[in-house]
């Protein structure tokens, strides 16, 4: 098993932007029952990337944890999602 689990971050907001303390993660747009296809992106040596889904532009700050994003409440919990 993993030592660590890749994150996955939902735009029930709607917003344009995300700012989020990882490179590489999930979108998976909103929260089910309206989600997309759970599409994993890895920003590599860029400080961004688009999701080619639903169009949320992820910005990397590396200031912020793993866990943190602005908006707040980005970060889906993996226990939760599988409840």
């Amino acid at each position: 098993m993993a030592a660590s689990l890749v994150p996955h971050f939902a735009n029930d907001p709607g917003v344009e932007k995300i700012v989020i303390g990882v490179k590489e993660f999930q979108c998976m747009g909103a929260r089910p029952p309206h989600d997309h296809p759970h599409v994993y992106l890895d920003m590599g040596a860029d400080g961004q990337i688009l999701c080619p889904y639903c169009s949320t532009l992820y910005v990397h700050d590396a200031r912020l944890a793993p866990d943190e994003t602005e908006p707040k409440g980005c970060l889906v919990d993996p226990e939760a999602a599988a409840a």
